[in-house]
């Protein structure tokens, strides 16, 4: 048991906040208590279990960290373990605060305080470790400085980027080196690995309702950064990762960019194999451009295949534009799978789900399987799937 007391200004709905920002890293609450002063302040005191006594330091940086995104980031609390006897207490930001006296970037790192354990992937731009800070598993992109007048501008975007973005489909930033030579963008690291090793490395493959589970997490993901404006633009297995639990992450916003106030771009950016042909034909282009994308990675996490394997990337994207190239379905796929795969993959971007219909469709999908496999083990027949349309209600 731990006893965790938070002070800040008084706000309507505080305490479900505070109460939701606690079950979000997993605590359960025994016992909360609120106390408001006359001058407009709070004091939130709950008693929590869920959380190994002997991590109390641990659970301090994790609540560090949530309240860090928070909408109220000046927050105060103490954390005291009740067993230990030990109290951790100290102000979340510290004179990490930036006011407008004070612009020192709450997101700077030390590249001392990184620890480099193994290195994971090396790519054109850099390099990828797993290590540590501040006792914490993270994952470390290390720009390279022999292309750093090249980089540095796409280093700085990602940047940007990841720090206005926090949703659990999306792979969480917890900081950046911004001082050459020490250049690096650090984020949580996640055990499971990237959805291409998984598929064509280790040759692993999904369910129907795996398959689904998956797709909905991209899927919430991409609603997510689409709603905040933000492109991905390189959507693919190898930019989604997946933690201890099985749960997928966007990740990699290296090309990521935020769109336009037109609504269109222009530029070949992203990977051949699941790129849309708008973007390969350098026409202008807008977020359904990850839509397309989105619908090869179906195909992908259906088949356990690479989209156009017996093509080099030129020859696909070819195909793509100039003869309406699309992955061939497996016969016997789930009808209404095809229907959303052939949806995102539509020449007119147009004609394309958003992806808060996807979140929609993919959710009844679920739905639907679920209760057919119920019914068969019942011994009932199966039931009749109505087709999906694009908006449909959950």
């Amino acid at each position: 048991m731990h006893e965790i007391t938070i002070s800040t200004n008084d706000k309507p709905k505080l305490l479900s906040e505070l109460t939701s920002l606690l079950s979000d890293i997993g605590l359960n609450i025994q016992e909360a208590h609120a106390f408001s002063t006359t001058d407009g302040y709070s004091l939130d005191v709950f008693v929590v279990d869920g959380w190994e006594c002997e991590e109390t330091e641990r659970l301090r940086q994790a609540l560090a960290k949530e309240i860090l995104w928070s909408e109220n980031p000046c927050l105060d609390y103490n954390v005291i373990s009740p067993v230990l006897g030990q109290d951790t207490g100290m102000k979340v930001i510290g004179d990490h605060v930036s006011t407008s006296s004070e612009e020192k970037d709450i997101w700077e790192i030390e590249a001392s305080l990184l620890t480099y354990e193994r290195k994971i992937a090396s790519g054109s731009n850099g390099d990828l470790y797993q290590g540590t800070f501040c006792g914490q598993d993270v994952a470390i992109k290390v720009l390279s400085t022999e292309r750093l007048n090249e980089t540095m501008r796409e280093f700085t975007q990602e940047v940007c980027i990841m720090r206005k973005v926090r949703h659990k489909n999306v792979v969480q930033f917890i900081g950046a080196c911004t001082k050459p030579p020490n250049l690096c963008i650090v984020t949580e690291f996640l055990s499971g690995g990237s959805m291409y090793d998984f598929l064509h490395k280790q040759k692993g493959s999904f369910s129907l309702q795996s398959l689904l589970k998956v797709a909905v997490d991209i899927s919430r993901g991409m609603k997510y950064l689409h709603q905040n404006n933000i492109m991905h633009r390189d959507l693919k297995a190898a930019n989604l990762l997946m933690d201890g639990n099985g749960v997928v992450k966007v990740a990699d916003f290296g090309i990521a960019r935020v769109q336009a106030q037109s609504g269109v771009m222009t530029a070949e950016t992203g990977t051949y194999r699941w790129m849309a042909p708008e973007v390969i034909e350098h026409k202008p282009y807008d977020h359904k451009a990850d839509v397309f994308s989105f619908g090869v990675i179906l195909w992908e996490l259906l088949t356990g295949k690479l989209p156009y394997e017996n093509l080099t990337p030129l020859q696909a994207a070819l195909g793509v534009v100039k003869k309406g190239l699309r992955p061939t379905i497996p016969k016997h796929t789930n009808p209404m799978l095809v229907e959303l795969m052939e949806s995102c993959w539509q020449q007119d971007a147009s004609l394309r789900p958003e992806f808060s219909e996807i979140v929609n469709m993919l959710r009844q999908m679920a739905r639907r399987v679920a209760d057919e496999r119920e019914d068969r083990r019942k011994g009932k027949s199966a039931k009749v799937v109505p087709t999906l349309r694009h908006g449909s209600a959950e």
